[in-house]
């Protein structure tokens, strides 16, 4: 059976697992009455709820007599390391772009990493049949993108089709025909990607994505270069640089067959397999033949960028909530993350008791903090801290920028502005996007933009859409002001009492409701003043004999602020960190006793004086 690998690209929601889900079905990969999940490749709860492909998945569909293996590749830019990877494995992608919005940002980083190996993508414009579509503009677009992007003549000559993922048609024109379904995209692919490039010799594969799994331990996908493997084979395990890691047996072969994985006897050169067996091969190593010395060349990993201080939730409160509280339990699953996740950088602090963790961008971290509430587990963590280098030539300290496009209505623009330069950030462009929208490109320090995604909703109304993307490392620009009030801390444990609250509500905004748990240390609400308040929030309303209406109407109290996770993140201050158990996030002083609290600042002004 002859064989095709493609790599479907594309931004955040413009319709790639729908368009997947449908190429799956049309294909005849489920039976009739088999009842499928809506996206079935984002199969984990968090890319269900915020409608994002965190991890790369595979699946396969058999066309004319040839098998087609699919990869998702995801488009945020925090887990681009992913894409890199996976984009090796393929010979050709489908680029999918949304018919009303055109290429986005991370459009524009897949795509690049796409063009700079040298495939020779396909345009498919989706979404034709929403009211603002305009297709021609949207090529036009593309088109302007691939050459900026340095695209060979021969990428730019890309066949294009339109049409609907989610009703299952596409087409040359974007009127149509519908009724051929999605033969044309199969039609286009077979005949447009060719098929994998085979090597001579023995047994040669690249490790691509990495999983663990319960039965089989650690499995390793990737796609092979030469030869076949068979189960209960020995092979060896070669580093980038080409030194062995380790020698074993491949225990089990699997391939992806429609949307399951199913175990096959033999593994064939350009297929993309896993295999399980090994125990410390992992991405960007080269699992081969005992007889093989040379690995295979492999994407060295973008840097991390930020970092955070993982601790052991050590607050009054500690395992009222959460089952997996211990460092050890932490410890364990930290570290199985980062097999799995090669972004993502985990050193222990010498005490034991804490881990530096570092990744992408905050939105990788905070994804896998979410991830761990839900498991069960309970955590403090450090706000976010960015990783400085050093200049080797001048000794100056440099530190990541981002390159950031926001889409906004004109009218919220002047405020956009003013807080993106407030953030040390330079506009590189700015142009109408239509429908009285603006299109702003900024070159921003990624300490600036952290926690401003919630910010810049509030300015908007909404109606904001931000995207990130690493640009590069240069010199410090300066200090970044941060949050200018105080925070309103709780003097004493107990339960919020709302008479307590209510005559509070002059002091700042509450962020506790009546009947919440608070312990001594924890922040209940911001100061409207700079400096931080110790407040009682337990005491209740004294009794009298004496009734009046005025007396006893019921306390009236300001709905709390709400803090997100990723909101609490940012909003914090060095010496605060972020509870996160399953049912909560609480706010707290690093320090609860006041009087240490006191000793450290004094000690920070003498240092400092």
């Amino acid at each position: 059976m002859q064989l095709r690998n493609i790599a479907i690209i594309a931004h955040v929601d413009h319709g790639k697992t729908t368009l997947v889900d449908k190429l799956l079905a049309q294909s005849g990969a489920f039976r009739e009455n088999q009842r499928v999940a809506e996206r079935v490749m984002d199969s984990n709860d968090l890319e269900k709820e915020r409608g994002i492909t965190i991890l790369a998945k595979a699946t396969s569909v058999v066309w004319k007599d040839t098998r087609i293996n699919i990869v998702d590749t995801p488009g945020h830019a925090d887990f681009g390391g992913e894409v890199e990877r996976i984009l090796n494995m393929v010979d050709g992608a489908i680029v999918l772009v949304d018919a009303a919005e055109g290429p986005m940002p991370q459009t524009k980083f897949v795509v690049g990493k796409a063009l700079k190996i040298g495939l020779r993508p396909i345009v498919a414009i989706n979404k034709v049949d929403r009211p603002d579509a305009r297709p021609q503009e949207v090529i036009n677009e593309v088109f302007d993108l691939f050459a900026a992007l340095d695209a060979t003549d021969e990428q730019l000559d890309f066949p294009i089709l339109y049409g609907s993922g989610r009703d299952g048609w596409m087409a040359t024109s974007p009127e149509g025909p519908k009724e051929n379904g999605l033969a044309p995209l199969f039609d286009l692919v077979l005949d447009h990607v060719p098929p994998p490039k085979v090597e001579e010799g023995p047994f040669r594969m690249l490790g691509t994505i990495l999983e663990a799994n319960p039965f089989l331990g650690r499995i390793v996908t990737g796609r092979i270069t030469a030869g076949q493997v068979r189960p209960n084979q020995a092979v060896k395990v070669l580093d980038r640089d080409g030194k062995v890691i380790e020698q074993g047996r491949v225990s089990k072969i699997l391939a992806f067959r429609g949307i399951e994985r199913q175990p096959i006897e033999v593994g064939e050169a350009g297929d993309i397999v896993s295999i399980a067996g090994l125990e410390k091969g992992t991405v960007a190593d080269t699992f081969c033949a005992p007889e093989v010395d040379t690995p295979l060349p492999a994407q060295p990993i973008d840097p991390p960028t930020v970092t955070m201080t993982f601790l052991v939730n050590d607050s009054p409160l500690a395992g009222t909530e959460g089952d997996k509280v211990t460092s050890r339990m932490i410890r364990d699953r930290l570290f199985k993350e980062a097999e799995g996740n090669v972004t993502l950088k985990i050193e222990e602090s010498p005490d034991k008791d804490s881990f530096f963790v570092s990744g992408r961008g905050e939105l990788q971290l905070a994804i896998l903090i979410e991830t761990m509430r839900r498991e069960g587990f309970e955590l403090a963590v450090s706000r976010p801290r960015v990783v400085f280098k050093k200049d080797e030539a001048t000794g100056a300290t440099l530190e990541p920028i981002e390159e950031v496009v926001i889409d906004v209505d004109e009218e919220h623009s002047g405020v956009v502005v003013q807080k993106m330069s407030e953030r040390k950030a330079d506009m590189i462009e700015m142009r109408p996007s239509g429908g009285n929208r603006l299109r702003l490109v900024f070159h921003a320090p990624t300490r600036g933009l952290i926690g401003y995604q919630s910010e810049l909703m509030t300015d908007t109304r909404g109606t904001a859409i931000m995207n990130r993307l690493f640009h590069s490392y240069a010199p410090y620009k300066g200090e970044i002001p941060g949050r200018r009030n105080g925070v309103l801390i709780s003097n004493d444990a107990g339960e919020a009492v709302a008479y307590a609250l209510w005559n509070l509500e002059d002091r700042g905004p509450m962020m506790i409701e009546p009947g919440c748990k608070v312990y001594q240390g924890m922040i209940v609400g911001e100061h409207t003043r700079d400096n931080d308040l110790e407040v009682n929030v337990l005491k209740g309303k004294k009794l009298t004999n004496i009734r009046t209406t005025s007396k006893d109407e019921a306390v009236r109290l300001t709905p709390p602020i709400r803090m997100t996770l990723e909101r609490a993140l940012a909003w914090i201050q060095d010496d605060e960190l972020v509870e996160v158990t399953p049912k909560s996030i609480r706010l707290r002083k690093i320090l609860l006793d006041p009087n240490d609290r006191k000793r450290a600042e004094r000690a920070k002004e003498a240092a400092a004086g």
